[in-house]
């Protein structure tokens, strides 16, 4: 079964979340409870938001100091997200930005101060480890802190370690040559061979998106990609070589005569949505006939009135988007408007169509539910609420093939629904035996790895875990990138042979799936820390995305295949960041 524009664009076109005619999964009980109490005074007055704020007094550990919550937002790190910000108001929490360097195995380290003793040999064997800790914090709080302390822990970090002092040639200019190798590193006891050390930008699709780009997809064909963020606008891109397909396939439309059915709201209708003027099929200048993609979006889909925090495409071309303004919008390639929008109750921050059955999407939200929603009907057919204190949804996807829902929650658990249901299967608590991550923290992506029956999660605390479905046991834990505040989630390369994610610190970050254990010595067979790290962003960097098909971007050499070993191992990267810059990778490895 899957979605057509008949059935897509038929009934109601705006879809509110009614959900109590809605089957309630078996075994659950909707309970009303009331909300808790708004504080008030002694005089009996209902305190404000700002007075409750103002009376709220957080500490930060590291300096000692305390300042009311109201104050709170000042100091944040400016990468931060507004859909990080309005949980961290709603759950009352303030998290430091030093957050989540400490693993498990980690001992801990004590800080090193002028009553340490002076201990010469002490301080010595601790001094390398200290240093990269005091640097990757120091990092994150260079907004708060200052340039020059960061500056001065990292001259001498870069003499313990050797390192080049940031390369001024990475930087944003637009004057950025192409096909440029990139600031490459990887991790200190990674002595290589490396897979993405000789990785190239070959295009820069910046000044398009106003403000952070906090998801990016590519269709299933990977002909087009979805970009979408800060700025209420989805823009699609197309690959160049399929530009006339898709053009076609929209002017067909349009020149059949048949007229969008009105929407019945005006805030529904997205009449201002550009299309490029690629209707007319401008060619572009000779000159960027080596660039993979069209250097202006083939449509941008504009109606959302908030942040955009999830994407997801159908088959047949039909994408969903969900925003901070408490909607689900459909569009499809062909058509300029949205053709339904799907009400929630609060944010939406993941989505993703049914993966055998596109009529169906699931859709998880800031308010607890995770809802599937029937688009033909045009109503929530089955729904469940997330049991526990807290209980904001933060990440959704299908697994198994669309056999189970599964669902990221601010607290770390990653909770399993059987689809066909959506009545509880089972949970997994993301986090470690012990140290400072055995609480578990926010999951910011879910993304399943087929044919083995497993999962990949991403969260808060600076790690990514591949989970085995069969026992639920970690099979492997990812670390090296930072993401202790952000909604940066990994994702696979086409062939699930790496896992690529953003990081706080600027920086793309690979792995191998599965490290090759004949490189290395003594190493744990759960713990890959062999990390390949790229620099092309000048911020926070928000999206990283393999492309799900490189051959249709970088054609193999003719010969390549018959020569077998020796033919080209090609890998297409896109990354994107917290000033609305994208950029295009091309990694082509000889074997």
């Amino acid at each position: 079964h899957s979605l057509d524009l008949a059935s897509a664009t038929s009934g109601d076109k705006v879809v509110t979340a009614q959900v109590n005619n809605a089957g309630v999964a078996l075994g659950q009980v909707s309970m009303s409870l009331s909300g808790p109490q708004r504080p008030r005074s002694n005089s009996g007055r209902e305190l404000t938001d700002e007075e409750i704020l103002a009376s709220v007094m957080i500490k930060n550990l590291d300096t000692g100091e305390e300042i009311p919550l109201i104050q709170a937002e000042e100091k944040l790190p400016t990468g931060i997200n507004p859909l990080t910000l309005h949980i961290m108001r709603r759950t009352k929490e303030y998290i430091t930005n030093d957050a989540a360097q400490s693993d498990d195995d980690d001992r801990g380290q004590a800080p090193l101060t002028d009553t340490d003793g002076g201990k010469l040999k002490q301080k010595t064997t601790r001094l390398k480890k200290f240093l990269g800790k005091s640097v990757k914090r120091a990092k994150h709080l260079a907004e708060e802190y200052g340039e020059k302390a960061v500056n001065k822990v990292k001259s001498v970090r870069d003499e313990v370690f050797h390192n080049d002092q940031d390369d001024p040639s990475s930087s944003d200019d637009e004057g950025m040559p192409y096909t440029r190798p990139v600031k490459f590193k990887a991790a200190h006891s990674f002595k290589g061979p490396f897979d993405f050390d000789q990785v190239k930008v070959v295009q820069d699709l910046s000044g398009e998106h106003m403000g952070a780009v906090w998801t990016m997809k590519f269709s299933h064909c990977g002909r087009l990609l979805a970009t979408a963020g800060q700025d209420n606008v989805v823009r699609i891109w197309v690959l160049k070589n399929s530009f006339d397909y898709f053009n076609n396939m929209r002017a067909k439309y349009n020149t059949e005569g048949r007229v969008s059915p009105s929407p019945s709201q005006e805030s529904l209708c997205s009449s201002k949505s550009d299309t490029d003027g690629g209707m007319s099929s401008v060619p572009e200048d000779p000159e960027d006939k080596n660039l993979p993609f069209r250097q202006i979006p083939f449509c941008k889909y504009k109606g959302h009135t908030a942040d955009l925090l999830d994407l997801s495409w159908s088959k047949n071309y039909f994408l969903l988007s969900s925003s901070m303004d408490k909607t689900v919008r459909l569009w499809h390639i062909s058509r300029r408007e949205c053709l339904c929008c799907f009400q929630h109750i609060d944010f939406v921050t993941a989505i993703a169509f049914h993966p055998r059955d596109d009529r169906y999407f699931l859709s998880g939200s800031l308010d607890g539910k995770l809802r599937l929603w029937n688009i033909p009907d045009k109503k929530v057919a089955l729904w469940n609420e997330v049991d526990g204190q807290t209980r904001l949804i933060t990440a959704a996807n299908f697994c198994q093939n669309g056999k189970y829902a599964v669902i990221g929650t601010y607290d770390g658990r990653c909770i399993f629904y059987d689809t066909e249901r959506l009545k509880y299967h089972t949970q997994i608590h993301v986090r470690s035996t012990r140290g400072r991550n055995r609480v578990g923290r926010k999951i910011t992506g879910i993304e399943p790895l087929p044919g083995e029956n497993k999962i990949l999660v991403t969260s808060n605390d600076c790690r990514i875990r591949l989970y085995d479905l069969r026992d639920l046991s970690l099979s492997m834990k990812y670390k090296g990138y930072v993401n202790s505040s952000s909604q940066i989630k990994a994702s696979f390369s086409h062939d699930y042979s790496f896992i690529v994610s953003g990081s706080e610190d600027k920086y793309v970050y690979i792995w191998s799936t599965y490290h090759d254990l004949s490189k290395f010595t003594s190493v744990r067979r759960d713990r890959n820390d062999f990390w390949e790290g790229i620099k092309a962003h000048n911020a926070v960097v928000t999206s990283a995305i393999f492309a799900p098909h490189p051959n249709l971007i970088v054609p193999q050499e003719a010969g390549a295949e018959k020569a077998g070993a020796g033919a080209d191992h090609t890998e297409v990267l896109l990354s994107a960041d917290f000033t609305g810059a994208i950029k295009v990778f091309i990694n082509v490895k000889k074997y």
